[in-house]
Parts: structure tokens; C-alpha cells; sequence
């Protein structure tokens, strides 16, 4: 059983007591990704999120991302382009989020779900056939009821719930693991309404093209399903004795509970706006996102006044003894970090890549296939389409190397003053 399965169960203290090997997920080394949907994924906020987070968060340096989104596709419309676009990065590991078009915009009926069930077997078949090790089958999300208007929202939802039911057993069936993006949707858009009303609209303007906060939602989901365990690290400063962290974290210096630290691991950061949709910190009071995938501790040992303030970055809170002995999340507690910025520009160098991944894919690869029997027929054509595929195949890997380039570790003070 994996562990984010027992997380509900676990105290704090006996995750922080995991080995670092632990830590780093289920992911095969050298694992190349592909993020695989509709026009949600089409959309570049959900497989972002999830780059930057397997890039910056999980500390490893083996991990490639590719995103195959494709507006307005369903399920057999990848399993018909599948081994033609995947041929441009051959990937290990993959991702796929498709029903929401699958499900026509109508009631359920037995031909939908009949024709999702074979698409998506076609889909993971051929995802093995390509090489692919690792599969995790995402469910669709939800409609809010709200912004929908194709269909009456809850009943679309019922529909999309049998689709849930259908991606999860193809998982069961095939070994793979499941991530399920419509209960993590659909459990945080009421508690999120309830709170901000009913103009809140974390599924889009439209209800069901999700703005960054239900996005947030899906990089959970995927996150879970891919076996990432959150913890981004911990930092324990004894102030009667050393201070220690964990792999990631270099203590530069530590003296009298000031502590400078430089972090090749960085926890995953936040817009700012805590109310508006667009903003991802909007949605993390209904979701467990901080708890489960982005936990970065810190622990105060020694301290002999009832309290403390801490200090991290430009912002200071106060604690309790007994809060800061049994480890506060400072990625969850603090409204902003001394990461953000350095955040902020992988954020844009990712963008900038599946860019060009989109339209690689969409605008040149995927027209290969016209040519597939003259490929055949004509030596010459066929090494063309391959010296092509090779040329986008180092454009990408510029890319991503870009994109690497933003990872340099960051330097952070963390200053623990009692306060009697």
C-alpha cells in the first residue's frame, strides 16, 4: 500500500521519520512524461503545474515533461494519433485526462460509456505498445452547475461520475494507477462556494474549461496518482544544540535560532489572491494540496518560552511551543515565501516550452500521418519526417534545459525569537 493511502492515519512525527528514499515518488529513473487530454490540458495549467512540480519539488534531475493536449478531443482521437505524435518523445511514464468531450454533453446512456470504455483501452494499449512503463488513467473533472449551461450541471456530473467509474476500473484492470480528478474537483467546488458564493468560479467562466485555482485541483490529483509523497523537506533547529535538514536543504549557517539555509528543493508557491479563481492560493482552504504534496517542516527544539516568532523570508507569525516541537508546514503557513519569485520564472519557462509543444505537435507532427503509406514507399520521405523529428526533438530538450536553468538553489533565513 502506498503511503499517501495511510497519510490520514500517520502523525506528523512518523512521516518526517521516512527515509528520504521515500521521498522521491514512484516515478522510474529517467521517467519522460507525457501529459495526455483534451483542451483542458490543451489549456497549459494543470500539466504546468505538474512540470514544475516534478522539476522543482520532488528533487530529482532525471525527469523530462512533454504535454500532448489537443482541444476538443476524445479519447479515440488520441488512440488514432497516439503512435505517429508519441514517436517525437518516447516517453516512459504518462498521464491521460479525457471524458469531458467523451461524454457528448448528455445524460449517460450505455453507448457513451460503452465508447469511452473501448477508446480508453485502445489509449492504454497503445500507450504499452509505444513503451510506455507507467500510466496513470485520470479520470475527467466536474461541471459547476453554477457556469455550465450545455446540459443541467448535475446531470452532466452524473455522467461524468460513470466515466470516473469506468477510467478507474480500465486502471484496476491493467495495473496502472488512478488519479481521480473528479472527486478531488467535486469536493472542494461546494466548500469553496459556500465560502466566496456563488460567483466563484474555480471551473472557468464557462464551468468546465477550469481556471488556475480548479487546475490546482487536477496537478493534486495527477500528483497522487503519479505516487508523489509531499514532502518537500524539514528543518530542525535546536536551539540548545544543532540544526539539521534534510536532503535538499544545505545549512549554510545557524547561530542563536538564526538559520541561513540554501534549498535545491523547493516547495511548490502560490499566486497571492486568496478569494479570486485565477489565483491558485484561492482554492487551498477545500483542498488538501499543502498537506499531502507540499509539506516543508520546520521544528524548534529547545525552546523554553511558551512561544516563539518566526521569521521566513520578509514575514514574521507567531507559534506556540507545542505547534513548532510537533513541526509547522511553512509552505502552507506563511502567505508568501523567499521562493516565489524563482517559482514564478519556472512558471514561465515551462509556459514558454509546452508552447512550443503544442504547436509541434498540432501544427507538425501530427500531420505525418497524412504521408504514412508514401513514408513507406519512399525512403527519401521517410528520413526527412525523421531528421524533422529529431530537429524538434532538440528544440524541446533546449527547452526543457531552459527551463532547468531557473532551478538554482535558493538562499533563505529562517530567525526563531522566544517570546515570553
Amino acid at each position: 500500500m502506498k503511503l499517501r493511502t495511510l497519510f490520514p492515519a500517520l502523525s506528523l512525527s512518523l512521516l518526517l521519520s521516512l527515509p528520504d528514499a521515500a521521498l522521491a515518488g514512484d516515478l522510474p529513473a529517467n521517467a519522460r512524461v507525457a501529459l495526455i487530454g483534451d483542451s483542458i490540458t490543451e489549456q497549459k495549467l494543470y500539466s504546468k503545474f505538474l512540470e514544475c512540480y516534478l522539476l522543482a519539488c520532488t528533487g530529482r534531475n532525471d525527469l523530462i515533461v512533454f504535454q500532448f493536449g489537443w482541444s476538443g478531443e476524445r479519447a479515440d482521437g488520441f488512440a488514432n494519433r497516439l503512435t505517429n505524435d508519441l514517436g517525437v518523445f518516447h516517453p516512459t511514464v504518462a498521464t491521460t485526462c479525457y471524458g469531458m468531450n467523451d461524454g457528448s454533453y448528455q445524460p449517460f446512456n450505455d453507448g457513451i460509456g460503452d465508447a469511452y470504455e473501448k477508446n480508453m483501452t485502445r489509449v492504454i494499449e497503445g500507450l504499452k505498445a509505444a513503451g510506455v512503463q507507467q500510466i496513470t488513467v485520470g479520470s475527467p473533472g466536474g461541471v459547476d452547475p453554477d457556469f455550465f449551461t450545455r446540459l443541467d450541471g448535475k446531470v452532466y456530473n452524473e455522467t461524468l461520475a460513470k466515466l470516473r467509474d469506468i477510467a478507474k476500473s480500465l486502471a484496476e484492470k491493467n495495473g496502472q494507477s488512478f488519479a481521480n480528478v473528479y472527486d478531488t474537483m467535486m469536493t472542494a467546488l461546494p466548500k469553496s462556494k459556500e465560502a466566496n458564493g456563488k460567483g466563484y468560479a474555480p471551473f472557468g467562466g464557462d464551468g468546465f474549461h477550469p481556471a488556475p485555482a480548479g487546475q490546482l485541483l487536477m496537478a493534486g490529483a495527477f500528483l497522487k496518482g503519479l505516487g508523489l509523497d509531499g514532502a518537500i523537506g524539514t528543518i530542525t533547529v535546536d536551539l540548545g544544540g544543532n540544526t539539521v535538514a534534510t536532503a535538499g536543504h544545505e545549512v549554510l549557517s545557524a547561530k542563536a535560532g538564526n538559520v541561513e539555509l540554501a534549498s535545491s528543493r523547493w516547495p511548490f508557491c502560490f499566486d497571492a489572491d486568496p478569494k479570486n479563481p485565477g489565483s491558485t492560493r484561492s482554492i487551498l482552504p477545500y483542498t488538501d494540496f499543502n498537506e499531502t504534496l507540499n509539506r516543508f517542516i520546520l521544528i524548534v527544539k529547545g525552546l523554553t518560552a511558551p512561544k516563539a516568532k518566526v521569521t521566513w523570508g520578509v514575514h514574521t507569525m507567531e507559534f506556540t511551543k507545542e505547534q513548532l516541537e510537533s513541526g509547522i508546514n511553512l509552505a502552507a503557513t506563511f502567505p508568501a515565501t523567499p521562493f516565489d519569485e524563482s517559482f514564478q520564472k519556472l512558471m514561465e519557462a515551462v509556459a514558454m516550452k509546452q508552447q512550443f509543444e503544442t504547436n509541434a505537435i498540432k501544427n507538425l507532427i501530427t500531420n505525418f500521418r497524412i504521408f504514412g503509406e508514401d513514408s513507406k514507399n519512399d525512403p527519401d520521405l521517410a528520413a526527412a519526417f525523421a531528421t524533422i523529428r529529431e530537429k524538434v526533438s532538440e528544440k524541446h530538450a533546449a527547452y526543457h534545459a531552459s527551463a532547468r536553468k531557473c532551478l538554482q538553489p535558493v538562499k533563505h533565513t529562517v530567525k526563531v525569537e522566544p517570546v515570553q
